[in-house]
């Protein structure tokens, strides 16, 4: 069903709704807002009104949302969102510049892309590059960006999902903890004080299967949630750390990092290139797509 116009709200209405939620007070809501706080007060209860509902309740000194307030509040975050970045890719283009909205792995991001992201920009003048970390899949519908890099399986709901590479994963330590404990074997790691990370688990105990004694204990030793905690703590020589290669292309070169036993594996997952359904003929976004699978190394692709 189409709504007949005067029965969506204002978009100002819903300013002061997400601020006053935000806040849960009126009063500040509306020194945010630059209004008074019976402005604010009036807004809120002309969208009470007009969608027949309760969207706080009054406690002590403070407003909370109602139940049906807390689930309009993720529509209305959503909505702003969505108009900010209407506006804000509007106004950047007001000069002729082509605008690429991409979403990246965080980690990736700023390891990988960051690094070649100039070559991209310098091969495609007059382009504006818009960079937001994304750990998982989304809505392109909701989250307007017109490309993404995904780390997974080839399966993106309304998205077309391109190869991008594979993962190589290395064991590495610092230069002064292999000095400290020499490993001239996949053996020698057994004892040796391992790195984990936390979202990976089972990591060390499948490369030990592939290249190493069998029955070893793999799960001994520091876990971190993030790459970049465990890169650092590798860089700082507490332990040996499985880390794919694209991660470390730096602290291999710099010396920071070294390869402990050249015997990397890869995962089960890959590296994707995403286009939203519908939007594949976007020049820039293909150019992207194109230039992204061109800055792939051979060691990184099957």
């Amino acid at each position: 069903m189409k709504l007949n116009r005067t029965m969506i709200p204002d978009l100002s209405v819903l300013q002061a709704f997400e601020c006053a939620a935000r806040h849960g007070n009126f009063t500040l809501a509306a020194a945010e807002l630059n209004l008074t706080q019976s402005a604010v007060s009036r807004q809120i209860r002309a969208l009470e009104d007009q969608l027949g509902v309760s969207l706080f309740e009054r406690i002590r000194q403070r407003v909370v949302l109602s139940e049906v307030g807390q689930s309009l509040l993720l529509e209305v975050v959503g909505l702003l969102g969505q108009t900010e970045e209407m506006v804000l890719r509007a106004m950047a283009a007001a000069d002729g510049k082509k605008i690429l909205s991409v979403a990246t792995l965080p980690t990736f991001g700023a390891r990988w892309l960051m690094r070649r992201l100039p070559n991209f920009l310098e091969r495609h003048p007059g382009t504006v590059v818009n960079v937001a970390s994304r750990s998982q899949a989304f809505d392109f519908s909701v989250d307007l960006f017109d490309i993404a890099i995904h780390y997974g399986q080839p399966i993106w709901a309304h998205g077309i999902c391109t190869y991008l590479c594979s993962e190589v994963i290395l064991p590495v330590g610092s230069p002064d903890l292999m000095s400290r404990w020499p490993i001239l074997e996949s053996s020698d790691l057994a004892a040796a004080p391992l790195l984990h990370l936390a979202t990976r688990p089972k990591q060390w105990s499948e490369w030990f299967e592939l290249d190493g004694p069998q029955g070893a204990d793999a799960f001994h030793g520091s876990r971190f949630d993030q790459f970049n905690m465990i890169i650092e703590a590798a860089v700082a020589g507490m332990g040996f750390a499985l880390l794919p290669r694209y991660l470390i292309e730096e602290e291999l070169r710099s010396g920071k990092l070294a390869i402990a036993v050249p015997r990397p594996i890869t995962t089960n997952n890959n590296y994707y290139v995403v286009l939203p359904e519908g939007k594949s003929d976007n020049p820039t976004a293909s150019a992207f797509q194109s230039w992204l699978i061109e800055q792939v190394s051979p060691s990184e692709t099957r």
